[in-house]
């Protein structure tokens, strides 16, 4: 699928605006959008903002230090419209959808739309990995991070992260390490990362993205801008990412979480220990995590990081060290004999699918706010699986997806609240087993973050361990 190239690189913005630049408007006063304001402002830009709940942005970027703390409202397009016209150009924010009228006004009006990493490309030059993928983009980026940092090449990770790039080029460090989502890369044409790796893909964020082409082809714009000189890391033989690598000029380098003999990966396990380019880095029977997609993260970071100039000991030693990321299929206590992981994170269905490869049957709890996607994929997890509790307003098409299944009765139930979901589960498992948390769905339905959704989990375990005469984390019998 071809993208309409913007115009970005025919009207790039400088350093110091001129009598006759006129301002930067940044649509999406958040996180990435108050950064970017104090970033334009920085250099000498004149910055107008706007968001769609302009009473509550403004508390936020009074929060953050800006001023003026005015923030117009960017939902009516005559109100918009001639914030715009003027405008050297228009940054919005990652979350900003395709349809906002932003893009609309900016296009009639000839004025670039530009993102935030492109704005970063421009004011700085120091080397960048980057990783994109449905799943796994955090811990990747985290491990890479990491392993550089262990081989004494100062590292920063930055982007769909709490900093993003543009705050984090202010930071003395030898490179940056950034976690890149579709949301930012659909609209990049300047950002050129030296080492880029594109872990997965499946269906998500639907709700945001025009289709599944549009999704995937805004992940491969990882790629788009990257020279003969840089190096495009690939999951081997991946039949939904091959076919976006034709155009790729710089060195490819594949990673597997199983080695394939006929045509292995550059970076893969083979028989009990990851490899790299045939030399061994570590016995996978040393590694804290070791599920499937816990090996297939291992490989592609240690990829990314060894083509940045990581050492084999770092990588190895960071591997050897590495415990997982909070809500990201992290243990989260026992209750007798059944143990409870909190998967909060995994808010698609291919990310449940992914959990669940390693268990045999648990007990699964899913469902929340479906972002357009099928939720009849998650009946893949059906073999590893015993039962299903149901939340949150996806709750029905939850249950629906798994009632149509015959090759194994699966018990099926709702519950109307976490701690009920807790319990639930509990019962199910006995007399012992697993229950995962790993919903497919996002959060916004009870929760304002898969984070606050997951931490909920996690008190709702504790409460559950004091009502069957369980110590609390830290205390003793």
């Amino acid at each position: 699928m071809s993208l309409t190239p913007l115009r970005f690189a025919e009207r790039p913005l400088r350093h110091s605006v001129g009598p006759d630049a006129g301002s930067v408007l940044v649509v999406g006063m958040g996180v990435t959008g108050c950064a970017v304001a104090r970033a334009l402002a920085k250099r000498g830009h004149s910055v107008v903002m706007a968001d769609d709940r302009p009473e509550t942005a403004a508390r936020t970027v009074a929060a953050a230090g800006l001023a003026p703390a005015e923030v117009h409202d960017s939902t009516d397009a005559a109100l918009l419209g001639p914030l715009v016209a003027p405008a050297a150009a228009v940054v919005p924010a990652p979350g900003v959808p395709p349809r906002h009228p932003c893009y609309a006004l900016a296009d009639a009006a000839a004025v670039p739309v530009v993102s935030e990493l492109d704005l970063a490309a421009q004011w700085d030059s120091r080397p960048v990995a980057a990783v994109t993928g449905t799943n796994g983009k955090t811990t990747v980026t985290t491990l890479i991070e990491r392993m550089l940092n262990r081989s004494g090449i100062s590292a920063l990770g930055a982007g769909n992260t709490d900093v993003a790039l543009v705050e984090a080029i202010e930071e003395e460090v030898d490179t940056f390490v950034v976690e890149a989502s579709s949301f930012r890369l659909h609209r990049a044409r300047l950002f050129a990362p030296a080492v880029a790796v594109w872990l997965n893909v499946a269906p998500d964020h639907l709700d945001w993205h025009q289709d599944f082409d549009d999704y995937a082809a805004s992940k491969a714009r990882i790629w788009a801008n990257q020279g003969p000189g840089d190096v495009a890391v690939v999951p081997f033989g991946d039949p939904a990412i091959t076919p976006w690598t034709a155009g790729i000029e710089g060195r490819i380098v594949t990673f597997a979480a199983t080695g394939a003999l006929d045509a292995p990966a550059d970076v893969r396990v083979e028989a009990g220990v990851l490899e790299a380019y045939g030399s061994p880095l570590v016995d996978t029977a040393e590694l804290p995590r070791k599920r499937p997609h816990d090996l297939s993260n291992a490989a592609a970071a240690a990829a990314v990081a060894l083509e940045m100039g990581a050492s084999a000991d770092s990588v190895a030693a960071e591997l050897r060290s590495f415990a997982g990321l909070a809500h990201r299929l992290a243990f989260a206590g026992r209750v007798g004999d059944v143990s409870f992981h909190d998967d909060s994170k995994a808010t698609a269905p291919h990310a449940t699918v992914a959990a669940l490869g390693g268990f045999s049957d648990a007990i699964l709890i899913a469902g929340g706010r479906n972002k357009g996607l099928d939720l009849a994929d998650l009946a893949a997890v059906s073999p590893n699986v015993r039962g299903v509790v149901a939340i949150g307003e996806s709750a029905g098409e939850v249950i629906a997806c798994f009632s149509g299944q015959t090759q194994r009765h699966l018990e099926l139930c709702r519950a109307d609240s976490m701690p009920e979901a807790v319990e639930i589960a509990y019962r199910m498992a006995q007399p012992s087993g697993d229950v995962v948390l790993s919903p497919g769905c996002a959060s916004f339905d009870w929760y304002s973050s898969y984070r606050d959704r997951g931490r909920h989990f996690i008190a709702a375990v504790t409460e559950l361990r004091a009502r069957h005469g369980e110590p609390r984390r830290g205390e003793q019998r």
